[in-house]
């Protein structure tokens, strides 16, 4: 196995955007790092967002463009992208040219993985999925997984059901029962991609997947949610024993109760398909519907498993159940947003292990083995991020 490449202690934070908290201020304060650079679209606008977070002068404010930043790099650096997921592939190709670890928040996409065999050749660490959807969500199914098989045992023929929601609310609902905590376009492109997922046993794919919205309610709360991406490699990312069967199983957005009507010109648009329009749609949301000081948000997180080891469901003398949940409900406040404060803390987490020297060359998501997610929620509860376990 090849030997990972020692840190330098230099982090380069890329992009300063609204997912950006106090994550950041957790690495500046970190004892393992030595310099911290912020990269944003122009070295005033990093000043800014530093100025922000009450961190001006504990870390050094840059203009970000890819020959920069490949200028200063240095083999051990850890660069941390909050970039869009499109120019993360560039990113690591740079990271893999200075030598040095890359970390983000997003989904692995096909342009990184095939880089990921010349990182890890070169010592690297790739983390990846490392922020609050994905996760924290991931955590949080990983510590479901590892409870229930203590309870029912990992070879006992079952059935099960596992549904994961996350989403960014408003806080206080409006009228459009949304407001935008990250890119708008994203959120378009997110609703146009068909969701593959496991009802009632078999595998099911929606291609407007806002057209099997259903409610949930979740503490009491009916909230609107509907299957996101592709749920079913994370049947096996989820370490789930071969000898359960999934009845269902779920990973998807979580909107306020009404957002469904209230989006139903938004949804005419997309059934178009005309990307210019989607684009000057996004645009034009952003406008109406941004996120503002006085604004504030809220994310709500809930993971639940419940199986059922009788496997068929009749209720039978030999029948055993066993149900979990975990829900994370925040609000976000004047200092930072819910979304910044969860997805910046657990990306800052991963890089702090990546300087630990915990995680080995190659790709890594959060929290891949059940182990690592049990270890890992406890860090984050320190972190400030409250959760709550139900089993039973």
């Amino acid at each position: 196995m090849t030997d990972t490449v020692p840190v330098s202690g230099t982090v380069h934070w890329i992009g300063a955007g609204l997912s950006t908290g106090g994550g950041l201020a957790a690495l500046c304060d970190s004892d393992a790092v030595r310099h911290v650079r912020v990269w944003h679209r122009t070295a005033e606008r990093a000043a800014e967002a530093l100025a922000h977070l009450g961190l001006t002068g504990r870390a050094e404010p840059r203009a970000y463009t890819l020959p920069a930043l490949a200028a200063e790099l240095a083999p051990g650096d850890v660069v941390v992208s909050m970039l869009p997921a499109p120019e993360h592939a560039p990113l690591l190709a740079a990271c893999v040219q200075g030598r040095a670890h890359f970390a983000c928040s997003s989904y692995v996409s096909e342009p990184v993985l095939d880089q990921v065999p010349a990182a890890e050749a070169a010592g690297l660490v790739v983390l990846t999925e490392c922020g609050l959807d994905p996760g924290i969500d991931h955590l949080f199914a990983h510590s479901l997984v590892t409870r229930a098989e203590h309870a029912i045992g990992a070879g006992t023929t079952a059935s099960y059901r596992l549904t994961s929601y996350c989403g960014g609310i408003p806080a206080v609902p409006n009228d459009f029962r949304y407001r935008f905590s990250w890119a708008p376009a994203g959120v378009l492109n997110a609703l146009r991609s068909p969701a593959r997922y496991v009802e009632e046993g078999a595998e099911t794919v929606a291609d407007r997947p806002w057209e099997v919205t259903r409610p949930q309610v979740i503490d009491g709360e009916t909230f609107e949610v509907y299957p996101n991406r592709d749920s079913v490699p994370f049947v096996e990312q989820y370490e789930l024993p071969t000898a359960w069967k999934a009845q269902t199983f779920v990973r998807g957005t979580l909107r306020l109760d009404g957002w469904l009507s209230a989006w139903d010109s938004v949804f005419e648009e997309l059934k178009a398909g005309d990307d210019e329009r989607i684009g000057a749609l996004a645009r034009e949301l952003a406008t109406r519907y941004p996120m503002t000081d006085a604004d504030r948000d809220r994310v709500v997180l809930a993971v639940s498993l419940d199986v059922d080891a009788d496997g068929d469901g009749d209720g039978g003398s030999g029948r055993r159940v066993w149900s979990g949940r975990y829900l994370l409900d925040l609000e976000g406040d004047a200092a930072e947003s819910a979304m910044a404060r969860c997805v910046s803390r657990t990306l800052a987490l991963g890089v702090r292990h990546i300087l630990d020297g915990s995680l080995p060359p190659g790709l890594s998501r959060a929290a891949e083995t059940a182990r690592r997610s049990e270890e890992w929620l406890s860090e984050l509860g320190g972190e400030g991020l409250e959760f709550r376990l139900t089993v039973g």
